[in-house]
């Protein structure tokens, strides 16, 4: 049985006070200059990378079609599909109106935080594609300008035993001299072989030696060329956390990432405003800027990571920054995407102030870069595109190669 989503009843959706559609909104004033456009379809393929993206398209009765991104995940497509009749017919340059218009349309199926914020960021990022294709700009102009021409990337790496802290040296050392990055990230959150109970978030102290022991091998092996983060991926106590960040002190760490859950920011700020001096970095699992105001008001981070494409895309993910840059909080894009939300990452980047670097996770994965025609990382950064949009384009022929079994291929532009 194949259900059709568009078509799911939702009174909040149907009767919705605030709704922000042009017709409610009596937005009937001839714009010129080819900007009288109206979207005439929304289509998703999922695409099987080392975590399955989804590519979202928007397309319009003027032929410009514009390509974005989702962060991973089950539900994101359907959840795209069901906004399909709350975009047909509209304007794709209101990105803001569009983007607050399926905020409450989508209210009821949970819009303020999860997978429906996440499906309507991978919508905006591709109407600001489509935007920049219509106005013959590149994305990073619709944002305001840019600060940079290139945006750094921080290597996300890996070995084949992670809890091994010479094996994370080497692999340090190798992504700089061989791979060229002079920024990296690696997991704290390995087994140590000392754990006694998994379940309930404490660290011993053999295993904070073990974790301090990675910190000192990586971070001695590279010295000052790279900058090297560590990710804990919210697993520990807020005892275990100050303890842990205490004992890498004397190191020099970047920054600790997600040391403790993401739910209780009382406990975040606590746990960054106790670290001796490694920045505490959160916000990858924080969804819009609401979610991220009580971190940043309440000074419960050093660096703030919203993942662009999941936070609720790049408007969002801008006003977040410059909610940060009123605390000199600055920004460390988390990112696990294919490279057209990486690029879409980086134009945002460019537009803030603020910006760190942008997480590259894909260094294993040898294809990564041929989903789309352009080069996109070199020599550990990215060149910001002039091009319309986004600078991207997809390889469609690796797109249908690299499809999740059972998807089908959506329309070429």
């Amino acid at each position: 049985m194949v259900r059709n989503y568009a078509e799911l009843h939702d009174p909040n959706a149907e009767y919705t006070m605030r709704n922000l559609s042009s017709e409610t909104m009596e937005l009937d004033a001839k714009r010129g200059g080819g900007r009288d456009v109206e979207i005439t379809d929304v289509q998703t393929t999922m695409v099987d990378g080392n975590f399955p993206w989804t590519l979202v398209r928007v397309y319009t009765d003027a032929g410009v079609v514009g390509t974005g991104e989702a962060y991973w995940g089950a539900g994101v497509p359907e959840l795209i599909q069901r906004m399909r009749p709350f975009l047909v017919g509209e304007n794709p340059l209101d990105i803001d109106r569009l983007f607050e218009h399926l905020i409450q349309k989508m209210s009821g199926e949970g819009s303020i935080a999860g997978v429906t914020v996440t499906a309507i960021s991978g919508i905006e990022i591709a109407l600001h594609d489509l935007a920049g294709k219509i106005l013959e700009v590149p994305a990073y102009q619709l944002l305001g300008g840019k600060y940079r021409d290139e945006m750094r990337v921080y290597c996300d790496c890996h070995t084949a035993d992670e809890a091994d802290p010479e094996a994370c040296a080497d692999e340090a050392e190798r992504v700089v001299e061989e791979l060229g990055y002079d920024a990296l990230k690696f997991d704290l959150d390995v087994p140590s072989g000392h754990e006694k109970d998994r379940a309930n978030r404490h660290l011993r102290d053999s295993e904070i030696r073990h974790k301090a022991e990675i910190v000192e091998r990586v971070t001695e092996r590279v010295k000052d060329r790279a900058d090297v983060a560590f990710d804990c991926h919210w697993t520990f106590t807020g005892g275990s956390a100050k303890r842990l960040s205490a004992a890498i002190a004397d190191y020099d760490v970047w920054w600790l990432e997600d040391p403790v859950p993401p739910e209780n920011h009382d406990v975040q700020r606590e746990v960054t405003q106790s670290a001796p001096t490694t920045p505490i970095t959160a916000g990858e699992n924080v969804y819009r800027k609401h979610g991220h105001r009580s971190l940043l008001e309440n000074q419960a981070v050093d660096i703030v990571a919203p993942d662009m494409p999941k936070v609720g895309g790049m408007r969002e993910t801008q006003k977040i920054a410059d909610l940060a840059d009123t605390y000199y909080v600055p920004v460390a894009m988390h990112n696990v995407s294919s490279p057209v939300a990486t690029v879409a990452s980086a134009h945002v980047g460019a537009a803030i102030p603020n910006a760190l670097a942008v997480e590259y996770h894909s260094y294993q994965l040898g294809w990564w870069e041929d989903l789309v025609e352009e080069d996109v990382i070199e020599d550990g950064y990215i060149e910001i595109p002039e091009e319309p949009g986004l600078g991207v384009t997809l390889d469609m022929d690796v797109v249908e190669d690299r499809m999740v079994a059972g998807d089908e291929l959506f329309d070429e532009a």
